[in-house]
């Protein structure tokens, strides 16, 4: 049975990452009907939801884009910055939509923007708590790991709205403003949620290994008793 699980927990994540490497590269080779680049997309839907102050900017890496809120940049892989392709226009987009987020007080986003600092606490030290709690015998220890991971587990899971609505309001925006064609949308919604399940196998693979630790710590004590 464990052995099974680990090869789940294993073959989920490959499998979402290759999706979206595929699905990407696949649109990332198609141009978009009116030749308008990421950055054209991403200054365009910013403009015209009054985010004039927020700035573009391209960055080395493969899907490396991002919108840094505290900096208020959009940043985009120098691929989708300078390419005219369907999937450039759809990933700007849905970086400009985290951007919208930002400027509207979106609840999740500002729920997830306060977790980080004990999110990466809870990454780096959950997993030293718990086998240093395990090793020696220590309950409370083993709980406070837990109690860590969970933390970072809630991380994972309060970013999946945060994602959904980012590529909701970049649908929106890059249909009424029209820029792509009707024919298109299809192509640029594949591109969309192949990137979210990314976030889904994540939260999933955070949630199963929570519940491994949980079911481990009533086990270890049931023992003791």
């Amino acid at each position: 049975m464990f052995l099974i699980y680990f090869i789940l927990i294993m073959i989920i994540p490959i499998w979402a990452q290759m999706k979206v490497q595929k699905t990407y590269a696949k649109y990332s080779e198609v141009p978009n009907s009116y030749g308008l680049t990421g950055a054209e997309v991403a200054r365009e839907i910013l403009d015209r939801n009054g985010l004039t102050h927020v700035s573009i900017e391209p960055v080395h890496g493969r899907l490396s884009d991002h919108y840094d809120p505290r900096d208020k940049v959009v940043r985009l892989s120098e691929e989708n910055y300078y390419g005219q392709s369907i999937a450039g226009a759809a990933v700007a987009a849905h970086e400009v939509g985290h951007a919208i987020q930002d400027s509207k007080g979106y609840a999740p986003l500002r729920f997830r923007h306060a977790l980080v600092p004990v999110a990466n606490i809870g990454s780096n030290l959950s997993f030293l708590l718990i086998i240093g709690g395990a090793l020696l015998h220590l309950a409370q220890l083993y709980l406070l790991g837990i109690l860590f991971m969970g933390a970072a587990v809630l991380f994972q899971l309060v970013t999946l709205p945060v994602e959904f609505n980012a590529s909701s309001r970049a649908m929106d925006q890059i249909v009424e403003l029209g820029l792509i064609r009707n024919n298109e949308e299809r192509e640029a919604r594949k591109v969309l949620n192949a990137a979210a399940l990314t976030y889904v196998a994540a939260a999933l693979i955070a949630v199963l290994e929570l519940v491994r630790f949980i079911l481990m710590f009533v086990g270890m004590n049931s023992d003791e008793d």
